[in-house]
């Protein structure tokens, strides 16, 4: 039985000294880094720091910026945003992936319908409506591996 895990850009696995090397940096700025919450690296259970490829990509972020004249309270605010946007694409992935899985368990049976109130209502496919009603019908493209043209 083998213990398999998966190594991302977020797994902590470098030791502060090689992290230093890889960012061009001394271990001491690291230390210092950690210090004032600009790169905090994962801990071991000993509490020795280890630091990801995301963290070293990041130090040497903070290198470049602060070399270009970036004031180290510009640059935690640059990191965090980095960090939102990162969030805010997995989000969207997560969600379009449920809008396929939603798609392929019900394919083709959604249909929606508005009145002029502003209340929407699921319709099923081939449902009629009263003409004297003032609705829009709308029914969600499918994209062209789905066997639709995508419009």
């Amino acid at each position: 039985m083998s213990d398999s895990y998966e190594i991302d850009d977020d797994t902590p696995v470098f030791a502060i000294a090689v992290a230093a090397e890889l960012a061009g940096m001394h271990p001491q700025t690291l230390r210092q880094y950690d210090r004032i919450g600009l790169v905090v690296p994962g801990r071991t259970r000993g509490g020795s720091r280890r630091y990801s490829a995301r963290n070293v990509e990041q130090l040497r972020e903070v290198s470049r910026l602060s070399g270009e004249g970036m004031s180290l309270a510009s640059i935690a605010r640059v990191l965090d945003l980095e960090d939102e946007v990162r969030a805010l694409r997995r989000r969207c992935r997560d969600l379009e992936q449920a809008l396929r899985d939603e798609r392929a368990a019900r394919p083709g049976a959604r249909v929606f319908a508005a009145g002029a109130t502003g209340s929407v209502i699921t319709l099923r496919a081939g449902t009629r409506v009263r003409r004297s009603a003032d609705l829009v019908l709308w029914s969600p493209p499918r994209p062209p591996s789905e066997g639709g043209d995508g419009q």
